[in-house]
């Protein structure tokens, strides 16, 4: 039975509705994301198979969906995640449009941080930044935000890659370190949470890492 029938409702696609999303997404706008985003799924539904309380599938498609505000082409920056929840809520998915906002933030001395550079408007960041300070992280949130940082479009990677990556391409600041820890935190949770090490989910996480 497809459990996703039962969130469609709750503001979800069928998973056979968000493969045909990102197919259309990369049409538009055709790149590495897509495949890091295939990626960031298929980690979600791993982890979430290990624990008692989290729906794989649902996992799997919202991790499919995280960047779908890059469908638009020309768009860079952070600002797909304002592009990617308008996107969704005209479409009726409103847990997608949630993850496309809460996986490019984090919370700091109480405050929300937007990572990345930032290339939308002031009023959008503010949109950003105000819901994100009325909602408390699901651990769809957490999870989708790990496997961000622990998928490459090649594969899956240590997240010290991954970060190291990001670091080069688009440069540091006052946050950056923070959310590295926030992140390695939420990798702490969730080991705790299925007793193991995430790193023995993935496969060729040594080969990706190493480029071997």
């Amino acid at each position: 039975m497809d459990k996703l029938n039962e969130y469609a409702k709750e503001g979800l696609p069928t998973l056979e509705k968000a493969k045909l999303l990102l197919s259309e997404a990369e049409s538009l706008n055709p790149g590495p994301w897509v495949e890091h985003s295939k990626y960031v799924a298929e980690a979600a539904k791993l982890i979430a198979e290990q624990t008692s309380d989290m729906d794989p599938q649902v996992a799997y498609v919202l991790g499919l969906l995280h960047d779908i505000g890059r469908r638009r082409f020309g768009i860079i920056g952070m600002r797909h995640s304002i592009d990617g929840y308008n996107y969704a809520i005209e479409n009726g998915y409103d847990l997608v449009a949630r993850i496309c906002l809460s996986h490019v933030a984090f919370k700091y001395n109480n405050n929300v941080i937007v990572v990345g550079s930032w290339n939308g408007t002031q009023e959008e960041h503010n949109f950003i930044v105000d819901y994100l300070s009325k909602t408390e992280d699901t651990d769809y949130d957490k999870l989708i935000k790990l496997c961000d940082y622990i998928s490459i479009p090649s594969g899956f990677c240590l997240m010290e890659k991954r970060i190291v990556e990001m670091a080069i391409r688009g440069g540091i600041n006052e946050n950056t370190v923070p959310r590295w820890k926030s992140t390695m935190e939420i990798q702490r949770y969730f080991e705790q949470k299925i007793g193991k090490s995430i790193y023995k989910l993935l496969p060729r996480v040594v080969e990706n890492t190493f480029e071997l």
